[in-house]
């Protein structure tokens, strides 16, 4: 497939390739964006798995390999694998290097990688709101990240054109690019994502919590509510842990406003009141409509 210009890196390294790892290959391939596609993953099986998919260019097992070279390296891997990474890499890279990542919080990104970073090598945080709840290497496509956000939480010293570079990147594989501060990030993620993933697994477990007869049938007739909770509560359980203990502040301060409301909503089924139901249904219908304006239904 034609490129749309000439690579905006010599050679990307991939540190980890499940689904966004994946995806990013893919898109990295069609819109010609390196000239090198290395992939790294502990796992021999994963690897062997990216390499019958034709995902990269050359393959390793050690990611110091992976990294040698390369002008931009992408951690895929789940967030509290960052900081040992980081710490393996950074001996191998070159000044002029750029460090990103995919991951869903953003703070403890900087507070985990940028200290081990040598002088001259650039941290430019992302965070690509696009997913589905299968992975693995095979499950990545190139499309993934069309019309979706990515938001990139570089810190106020960072290199301009490195962070250009990466927003230019995002933007030539289909996404939208906002830059926002890292907190800020992760306080808005805490309520867009994290609290609803939460929320989506609970309500899962509770199901599988119930008698056998009853949760056969609640499984049998689940209607588009349940349905989609459970499309949910099928994401990745080892990425999802460490989001939760890495954000646990902000989802924690989200999640105490949740049950508050949830608690008002409780007492008003008790009382019969309607009128405060049916204000809040109001409400949240209106929310929906401005999902669907902003594209991001």
């Amino acid at each position: 497939m034609a490129t749309e210009s000439k690579p905006l890196f010599k050679r990307v390294a991939l540190l980890g390739i499940g689904l966004i790892g994946s995806s990013i290959a893919h898109a990295v391939r069609r819109h010609g964006l390196a000239d090198e596609i290395a992939i790294h993953t502990r796992r021999t099986e994963t690897l062997d798995k990216a390499r019958e998919l034709g995902l990269g260019d050359t393959y390793f097992s050690d990611p110091v390999a992976a990294v040698d070279g390369a002008d931009l390296v992408i951690f895929c891997v789940p967030v509290g694998a960052n900081k040992a990474v980081a710490e393996t890499i950074a001996p191998a890279l070159r000044p002029g290097t750029t460090i990103s990542d995919v991951g869903s919080c953003k703070r403890v990104v900087i507070n985990d990688i940028k200290p081990l970073l040598p002088d001259g090598v650039h941290l430019v945080p992302a965070h690509p709101i696009a997913g589905t709840e299968h992975s693995g290497p095979e499950a990545g496509f190139a499309e993934l990240f069309k019309g979706r956000w990515c938001i990139l939480t570089p810190e106020p010293d960072v290199d301009a054109d490195a962070v250009e570079r990466v927003a230019e990147f995002w933007r030539r594989v289909g996404s939208d690019v906002e830059i926002m501060d890292a907190d800020h990030h992760d306080q808005v993620l805490a309520i867009t994502s994290h609290l609803p993933h939460l929320i989506a697994y609970t309500i899962v477990d509770t199901a599988t919590e119930l008698g056998g007869d009853l949760q056969k049938e609640v499984i049998k007739f689940s209607a588009s509510g349940f349905r989609d909770f459970t499309r949910i509560a099928a994401s990745d359980p080892v990425m999802w842990r460490d989001v939760f203990l890495n954000n646990r502040e902000a989802v924690l301060d989200i999640l105490g406003r949740f049950t508050e409301d949830l608690t008002a909503l409780r007492r008003a089924i008790r009382r019969g009141d309607g009128e405060l139901l049916h204000d809040t249904f109001a409400r949240t219908r209106d929310v929906r409509r401005g999902v669907i304006d902003a594209k991001q239904a």
